[in-house]
């Protein structure tokens, strides 16, 4: 174990403890426990790639502290009817087509590397966001009559996440298509 996967972990555990603070309206605290857990995000990969400590372990739990922190928010936020529940829908929607798309290239024994598109990065930074936008607002009880700022971050956030998922589906019709049975076994 080094100190960037322990930093993953680390966020890991974060997520239910923003979860039970947004449910106990403790908004400044989920507030200051989201920047937390956005510090151990950038803190991991950086240290991984100077301390040359990078593991297949992190490579795999990265990704998925980022999808747990991502989703338990979103969700969450919009059970408190804060953020759009359409919003949340195209997001989880999204993560699920991946999950499939996966498990059905893995049934089909195509081989592949899973590593993000530059779009799924820019999704991911404006689905976080977004997270911290909202969680500015609530942390800071900032209240706008005009939703002109949220309403462009909540389209804006569709926008990147249903193109990020046409991007994933593309990706895997192609894979599929581009190995004949035959090659796979």
């Amino acid at each position: 174990m080094n100190i960037p996967n322990l930093l993953t972990l680390t966020r890991i555990v974060l997520v239910p403890v923003i979860v039970i603070l947004l449910i106990e309206a403790s908004f400044f605290k989920a507030m200051i426990v989201f920047i937390i857990a956005g510090i151990t995000d950038g803190l991991d990969g950086f240290l991984a790639r100077i301390l040359n400590q990078k593991t297949v372990l992190g490579a795999y739990l990265d990704p998925l502290a980022d999808k747990a922190l991502i989703i338990a928010s979103f969700v969450t936020l919009s059970v408190l009817g804060v953020v759009p529940g359409w919003l949340s829908v195209i997001v989880i929607s999204r993560d699920c087509i991946i999950i499939v798309g996966i498990s059905v290239l893995v049934l089909m024994d195509v081989s592949f590397n899973v590593r993000p598109t530059f779009l799924s990065k820019v999704t991911t930074v404006f689905q976080l966001l977004t997270i911290f936008m909202v969680m500015v607002f609530l942390g800071l009880s900032i209240k706008f009559e005009n939703h002109t700022i949220d309403d462009i971050m909540y389209w804006l956030t569709a926008l990147f996440t249903v193109a990020s998922g046409f991007n994933y589906i593309v990706i895997g019709v192609r894979m599929m298509n581009s190995t004949s049975p035959a090659e796979r076994h």
